[in-house]
């Protein structure tokens, strides 16, 4: 693929990434505002207890066999077949699983209800089974207008049924149908728009090929999950069930910017580096044009966000849900250098090294278990606060071995997006303080949030017109060029 027709490629990609993740986000965000308005802070607290088994079982469903298809040059029917029955066998065996221990989870949580909750929601793993391997072609593919078009009614729908069902009084369960309606809406999509069903074939042969690289990243996703959800297991065993209601707001929150524009960026950018996984010099470049501007926009967004935190919040959800913003500040901190992790490990993916990636998040997880060891004492706090640290720990761990293929040092990363981390912090303490300086005069929250966003907003612009000039071009290069 030549350069013009990568970039023509990257550019249409990205554009529709786009579109279907912050369409689909910024509908469950909407959705979500008017759900916690009626529901209370322990309700969302219960499903958040759970999530981690669900989203566990998601990650083992399909021993990351789907990431070894996307790698694979020219995968045929019976490739995608052969990881199609795997998948689904997998997925009604940890339903099983999770169905039998749902009774040992509700007693760990002191939480009796969850026991029917966990195993009416642990059907979207078996659902979702059913569609790996059409939502896995239409990735390879590069097709994601079509994956906007699927996911954008399955939110409409699933949403507006959650609605009316918190609004009839079915509290956490509207929660739960809401899920699973998502889910069967999603799948019954992807069936009609992918184009594609199984052959009745197995083949061992392809079976092994994929697993070979497939497992690694399998028991990643685990690492990964565990860990990621490790704060709400935590504050859900030893805290009352508002505090993990709370505690996900906060992330959830925080997650709209970063991880799904991550998240959105990930999807293009894995199938992209491997189309180019054999030239150096081509991938270096496309990464650190992608990863200047993820920092560009994520930075100063996640910093805004932590100066007008406090109104954001009672703007949007009301007072019940003040308790959750200085979590969410601290959590904004944490999520700036999440867009370089997960390049950072997509060059790995690409190069075919999935045993240090498992090897390099196994190290990074142990580097979590003793910060939350040092940082539990100091409460719900000091666990968020222990985030940050890793955070910045785990920069140097990624840049260090992936930086090694590409020639591109942890320093030289450092000295492309400290810049706009620095002027983007600089503003960000600008807009506290004007802030301050309005709720003293009784500013309502909604014209503090304009205020204080325009201010960023301009300021940050002037500043990295004069200063971080390079990525602003880089900007219009991608762009323009056709």
């Amino acid at each position: 693929m030549s350069d013009k027709s990568l970039r023509k490629t990257a550019i249409s990609s990205i554009f529709w990434t786009f579109a279907q993740q912050f369409s689909s986000q910024i509908i469950a965000f909407f959705i979500s505002i008017v759900m916690a308005r009626i529901l209370l802070p322990e309700e969302f607290g219960l499903i958040g207890m759970i999530m981690v088994f669900i989203n566990l079982g998601q990650s083992l469903k399909d021993g990351g066999l789907t990431q070894s298809l996307i790698r694979t040059d020219k995968p045929d029917q019976d490739d995608y077949s052969t990881v199609f029955h795997f998948n689904l066998a997998g997925s009604i065996l940890i339903y099983l699983l999770i169905f039998t221990g749902a009774p040992f989870i509700a007693d760990f949580y002191k939480q009796e209800s969850l026991v029917d909750i966990i195993r009416v929601y642990g059907l979207t793993i078996i659902i979702s089974g059913f569609t790996s391997i059409q939502l896995t072609r239409l990735t390879k593919e590069m097709d994601f207008k079509t994956q906007m078009i699927i996911s954008v009614p399955s939110l409409v729908i699933s949403g507006l049924v959650g609605i009316f069902l918190a609004y009839r009084g079915l509290g956490v369960w509207s929660l739960v149908w809401s899920g699973i309606i998502q889910a069967v809406v999603n799948s019954a999509q992807l069936w009609w728009y992918g184009k594609w069903s199984p052959s009745f074939t197995f083949s061992k042969e392809k079976f092994k090929e994929h697993f070979s690289f497939g497992y690694k990243m399998t028991l990643t996703s685990i690492l990964n999950t565990v860990f990621t959800n490790i704060y709400q297991i935590l504050i859900g065993r030893f805290f009352i069930a508002s505090q993990v209601g709370f505690y996900t707001r906060a992330s959830s929150v925080r997650q709209l910017p970063v991880t799904n524009l991550s998240k959105a960026l990930d999807k293009v950018t894995y199938p992209l580096f491997a189309s180019i996984q054999n030239d150096d010099v081509r991938l270096k470049r496309a990464y650190k044009e992608i990863m200047q501007m993820v920092i560009f926009i994520v930075a100063p967004v996640l910093i805004f966000l932590c100066s007008l935190g406090e109104p954001l919040f009672r703007f949007l959800f009301t007072e019940k849900w003040l308790p959750a913003v200085p979590y969410f500040q601290v959590l904004c901190i944490a999520g700036i250098l999440f867009p370089v992790h997960s390049y950072n490990l997509n060059i790995l993916k690409v190069k075919g090294r999935s045993d240090l990636f498992l090897k390099l998040e196994i190290i990074k997880k142990i580097l979590i278990i003793v910060t939350i060891f040092v940082s539990f004492k100091f409460g719900i706090m000091g666990l968020v606060w222990g985030q940050v640290f890793t955070s910045v720990a785990s920069l140097f761990i990624n840049t260090y071995y992936s930086g090694k293929f590409i020639s591109y040092t942890t320093w030289d990363q450092l000295k492309d997006i400290f810049p706009i981390i620095a002027f983007a912090t600089i503003v960000g303490v600008l807009i506290y303080i004007i802030d301050q300086q309005l709720q003293e005069i009784g500013i309502f929250d909604f014209y503090r949030l304009i205020i204080g966003g325009t201010f960023g907003i301009l300021i940050f612009s002037g500043l990295s017109w004069f200063f971080t000039r390079s990525v602003i071009d880089s900007f219009k290069r991608i762009i323009l060029r056709k």
